[in-house]
């Protein structure tokens, strides 16, 4: 009598935004090389064209693909879409197991839509807690909801498998795999040295700025709209003024970004607004920039794997490990605040090496292995 085969378990991962997708790719590539595991990928494409580009990069064609994106779409219209569309793609596939990564409306329709069928959720960086449920926000709430919802917590850091813990989640469910950006910064960034040319579009930035320090900055938050933007352009204008730094700013889409940006910065000599970089071009500004400004959540992990300090403009953050660690600083949004911390980093050599020689709390680059292993084996 012959043993009845075992059918690899069918994994439904659910992604729609740039960070996702990056933080997920390592996980999907790793799904699909794993005989006991059958992936199947779901885009809303909540955002279109930076998703689109990490798809490309990664070689991933999703199964099924919302595209949910509309111009100025309210939250409570973008989750009724995705809860309906996710739904509809889990009534087809009926996997064993629902992924959603991090923070996003559509991880948290996707965990929503999956309880609603009882299907078993699994929740990769779990754990993030700013506890001010306006900062970051929506994201800290979707958070909390992913985290009553799953059934298995990826959480990145201890400190993050710590609070769940404390939110009285079941501890059985809650691994510690480190954060799987990590991995594809390693992923990325090899390709890179295999195939310079997927990076080579920043060429001729470097070429001018040269002679120059170069500070990264991203800026993008909700809840910086309005008058913490205009305070982050005036400090990014008064840190280009120095002659020895160039400032290169890949500027989001959302016109309520870029209107404020164009009105502060546009035409200084110093300053670089550049469109949205794809995957390898962002490594490539991580890899020469000496500093990072920044109010987005993945920078705080990805740059200090190269050594390069952040400076986080926001009151709080949900991934205080850096902070702990010394690779990252909170600065918020007032101006003076900014430049000086800036400035000081710029001219003290001793306070640049604390930050950029910090250990980075944030992963091995092995997590998504990890991650497979305990899907595999239902945790």
């Amino acid at each position: 009598m012959t043993e009845k085969a075992i059918l690899p378990k069918t994994i439904l991962v659910v992604f729609g935004t740039r960070p996702e997708a990056i933080k997920m790719f390592p996980v999907v590539h790793a799904l699909a090389a794993d005989p006991r595991t059958r992936v199947v990928t779901c885009v809303s494409a909540q955002h279109r064209g930076m998703l689109d580009q990490v798809l490309e990069i990664a070689g991933i064609v999703p199964e099924y693909d919302l595209d949910l994106m509309k111009p100025d779409q309210t939250l409570d219209g973008l989750t009724a879409a995705l809860l309906t569309g996710l739904g509809k793609v889990m009534d087809q596939v009926n996997p064993d197991w629902v992924v959603v990564q991090g923070d996003t409306a559509t991880a948290m329709a996707g965990a929503l839509a999956a309880y609603y069928r009882k299907l078993p959720v699994a929740h990769v960086e779990a754990g993030l807690r700013s506890h001010n449920i306006y900062h970051p926000w929506p994201e800290e709430v979707n958070r909390k909801i992913i985290g009553t919802i799953a059934r298995l917590h990826f959480a990145p850091t201890d400190v993050s498998a710590a609070a769940l813990l404390a939110e009285n989640v079941d501890a059985k469910g809650v691994h510690v795999t480190g954060n799987t950006v990590i991995d594809a910064l390693h992923w990325v960034t090899g390709r890179i040295e295999n195939e310079p040319a997927l990076a080579s579009g920043l060429a001729e930035i470097e070429a001018r700025f040269g002679d120059k320090r170069v500070i990264g900055v991203t800026s993008h938050r909700r809840e910086n709209f309005g008058g913490g933007l205009e305070n982050i352009a005036e400090a990014v204008r008064r840190i280009a003024a120095r002659e020895d730094v160039a400032v290169v700013f890949p500027v989001h889409p959302n016109p309520n970004v870029r209107k404020v940006m164009d009105a502060a910065l546009k035409g200084l000599p110093n300053v670089a607004m550049i469109e949205p970089l794809d995957y390898p071009h962002f490594a490539r500004l991580l890899s020469v920039a000496e500093i990072m400004l920044t109010d987005s959540g993945g920078v705080q992990e990805e740059a200090p794997a190269l050594g390069k300090p952040v400076l986080v403009m926001r009151e709080t953050t949900e991934r205080p490990e850096g902070v702990t660690a010394g690779t990252a600083k909170l600065v918020g949004t007032d101006v003076d605040t900014i430049v000086t911390e800036i400035f000081t980093l710029l001219d003290d050599k001793a306070a640049y090496s604390a930050m950029a020689r910090a250990h980075n709390p944030f992963g091995d680059g092995q997590s998504a292995r990890r991650i497979v292993e305990l899907l595999a084996n239902d945790g």
